[in-house]
């Protein structure tokens, strides 16, 4: 069990949905929070919400050179957490590339540019929490998940890649990968989405998540078992089970 009382961390994505979910449980917690999202009226309603010490540091995580004089201002953090995403629901035979490439860019190397900035400092120290927001949908190819599925397995995969070369530093890495949580994006969804959880919901798992040592946490449980045992089948049987 950590204990959070006075750490700084940086939320980049705590606007809306899951990161303003967690922003409120962090602070509850004693947290001092950075909050960084693109919209400043969003973050400065955020911050007057929250009971603990919070700093507004608005942010466009696709400028390069935002983020880097975003991360030199910011100085040191004892964490970062990174969960800025967008989403479209989309079928390759509906292809949006302008579409795609912005899930791209804002779900996997929006996150390479803020922990480009604050990594090098962690390690550095050899000091430091990292968390990242995967996805059940990043496990495997999904039907109607163009764009968004392989965003977040480049998420998982570079967490991944993170713990095999920090595991035995000062750093710590963890990512998450939450099913579907009730939010403005998951709103365009015309179908069933199981296990749907409220944002409040799914940022009181990720908090307890990240009190532990444990490097990934997939949840809901029994609906996350679904997506990691479909790691080992077969083609022929993955794609006539998860392909219509």
């Amino acid at each position: 069990m950590k204990d959070w009382a006075g750490k700084r961390y940086w939320l980049v994505g705590a606007s809306e949905g899951l990161g303003r979910a967690l922003a409120h449980v962090m602070s509850r917690a004693g947290v001092h929070l950075v909050i960084s999202a693109r919209d400043r009226a969003r973050l400065d309603a955020l911050a007057a919400e929250l009971p603990g010490r919070v700093d507004v540091l608005p942010l466009d995580v696709a400028d390069a050179a935002g983020v880097a004089r975003a991360a030199a201002g910011l100085g040191a953090v004892d964490g970062v957490v990174y969960l800025a995403g967008v989403y479209w629901p989309m079928a390759a035979q509906d292809w949006d590339a302008e579409k795609v490439a912005t899930m791209f860019d804002i779900n996997l190397t929006g996150a390479a540019r803020v922990l480009g900035a604050v990594v090098p400092g962690m390690v550095a120290r050899d000091r430091g929490h990292i968390v990242l927001t995967g996805s059940l949908a990043g496990f495997r190819g999904l039907p109607g998940a163009i764009g968004y599925g392989a965003s977040k397995a480049g998420v998982m995969a570079l967490a991944e890649s993170m713990q095999a070369d920090l595991r035995r530093s000062g750093v710590q890495v963890q990512v998450v990968n939450p099913g579907f949580i009730r939010t403005r994006l998951t709103d365009q969804n015309d179908f069933t989405m199981p296990f749907l959880m409220a944002p409040d919901q799914a940022a009181q798992a990720m908090f307890d998540h990240m009190g532990t040592d444990r490097f990934k946490h997939s949840f809901p449980p029994l609906f996350s078992l679904l997506f990691r045992l479909s790691q080992f089948l077969p083609d022929w049987a993955y794609y006539r089970v998860f392909g219509r």
